[in-house]
């Protein structure tokens, strides 16, 4: 799952070197944090916010296969 979120991210920015995304596991909840440069935060969220939403809705996907809940934040 990590590896597709990094990819999703990695495909909107321009500086893909300065992507990080950390990964946490606990009872069943994944927590992504994803971290880009603070110049290109704007594209990843999106206009109202609806890229983010999108990179969720996709990502919710794997995790209901796995029976896992999956949430992701930004962190700047």
């Amino acid at each position: 799952m990590k590896d597709t979120l990094i990819f999703i991210i990695k495909s909107i920015v321009e500086k893909d070197d300065k992507v990080d995304v950390t990964e946490e596991e606990n009872q069943g909840i994944v927590n992504f944090t994803v971290k880009v440069d603070p110049e290109e935060m704007g594209k990843v969220i999106g206009k109202e916010g609806k890229v983010i939403k999108a990179i969720r809705n996709i990502m919710r996907i794997p995790g209901v296969l796995q029976n896992k809940k999956i949430y992701i934040t930004l962190a700047e």
